[in-house]
């Protein structure tokens, strides 16, 4: 199977490593990709916001599946223009995509669907959003309503931070606070059935002991011991299989891989977003953790057999997903600084931690270089969270980047706990 996958972040990193294991795969293309997933696929230069381009390229290199990582293409139709061809891509059209692309529309379909989630205002002036403020109280929780790379939430106990940020945006959402911890569970569907992964937990604050301002993710681990042992199957029932259904009635069935961030609340599950793709960065150690090849997977889901798809295999043991961040994320990241230590730990680490590569590009004498705010995430396994853990941050000791940032609490309290 001839695969490529449109993205250049971390969790593109991690897909095309996991699908380069896949015995299945006969040739792996990434576009526009990075200076880590050049070691493990062929990369292309490529608009990834061009449905016709990432469709021309598909068809020249004959590929059998085309898997659209990021949000923003999924939105744009990309994964349209490619089917439109007549080419199997896992990904939503643009329609059913508008689950991540509108936090109002996926409210809207999550009360048709009887789907528990926060209480909330649509709001689109001022005076809306003071109402709304008021309305809820402090802690506020203040979501703009379209993409915003992670960051477009503002959950704050200052009124003026909320009114702010409700102002910054055309249009909102302000929605009730939710207690409790929080769980990420990916779901990969054909629009019909669905097939739920493991649960994964994240660390969206800059600082350690979340503190700071809110991020695209500063690690992740898998699995959730605390977690109650029928999450899953409650979360299928109540939450994806009732999406997946709503969409499908709608006449606009949603198709790849549908992420659902929850909030286990005294109250039960509620749901606080939907991402129509996976995510950054649990889906570094959930894909750490599947032993199913990958590549059938998905093509199952963008061809519409995945009843038929034999269940998944899972590691019995874990994965930890540390962030090495830019200086000065996520205000203002510093770029073009030089990154040690990547040799070391294939070296020293390999195969038990790795690095995948996020914001990073090599200049022109091969060295890699960084190029954004997450410029890596360092994943680990073991047979406990303890050890994945302690593995992740022996291997992030390895990597030099001047001014970097990481969380050195991921998983902490888990791994403490178990």
């Amino acid at each position: 199977m001839k695969v490529l996958v449109i993205g250049g972040g971390a969790r593109e990193h991690a897909l095309c490593r996991s699908l380069s294991l896949d015995p299945d795969v006969t040739a792996l293309h990434c576009a526009p990709g990075n200076a880590g997933i050049a070691e493990v696929a062929e990369v292309h230069e490529v608009d990834a916001l061009d449905g016709g381009a990432v469709a021309d390229l598909a068809a020249r290199l004959a590929a059998d599946l085309v898997v659209v990582g990021p949000e923003a293409p999924l939105v744009a139709g990309v994964a349209d223009a490619v089917r439109a061809r007549g080419i199997p891509v896992f990904g939503p059209s643009a329609q059913a995509a508008r689950l991540e692309g509108s936090k109002a529309f996926a409210k809207d379909v999550m009360a048709a669907a009887g789907v528990p989630t926060a209480r909330s205002y649509v709001c689109t002036t001022p005076e809306e959003a003071d109402a709304a403020l008021d309305a809820f109280g402090a802690p506020y929780v203040v979501k703009d309503d379209g993409l915003a790379a992670g960051k477009g939430v503002v959950v704050t106990g200052d009124a003026d931070a909320a009114r702010a940020h409700a102002r910054a945006c055309d249009r909102v959402v302000i929605e009730e606070f939710l207690d409790g911890p929080e769980v990420s569970l990916f779901a990969v569907t054909d629009g019909e059935t669905v097939v739920p992964l493991q649960p994964a937990q994240d660390f969206k604050r800059a600082h350690d002991g979340d503190q700071g301002p809110n991020t695209g993710g500063m690690g992740a681990y898998s699995p959730l011991p605390w977690a109650d042992p029928q999450l899953v199957d409650e979360v299928l029932r109540t939450v994806l299989q009732p999406t997946v259904d709503e969409m499908r009635r709608r006449g606009t069935p949603f198709s790849g891989l549908l992420y659902a961030g929850l909030a286990i609340t005294s109250r039960g599950i509620r749901v606080i977003e939907f991402n129509a793709r996976f995510g950054d960065p649990e889906t570094q150690v959930v894909l750490a953790r599947l032993r199913t090849p990958l590549a059938g997977l998905l093509h199952a889901a963008a061809t519409g057999t995945l009843a038929a798809h034999p269940p998944l295999r899972w590691s019995d043991g874990a994965a930890v997903t540390v962030v090495i961040a830019a200086r000065d994320y996520p205000a203002a990241p510093r770029t073009g600084d030089p990154i040690g230590g990547l040799d070391a730990v294939a070296a020293q680490d390999a195969p038990d931690a790795y690095v995948l590569h996020a914001g990073t590009r090599r200049d022109a004498s091969g060295a890699v270089l960084s190029a954004g705010g997450r410029v890596l995430s360092v994943t680990a396994t073991g047979a406990d969270l303890a050890t994945a853990r302690e593995r992740a941050y022996r291997a992030v000791g390895r990597i030099t980047l001047d001014g970097s940032q990481h969380r050195t609490d991921i998983a902490a309290k888990a791994a403490a706990d178990a």
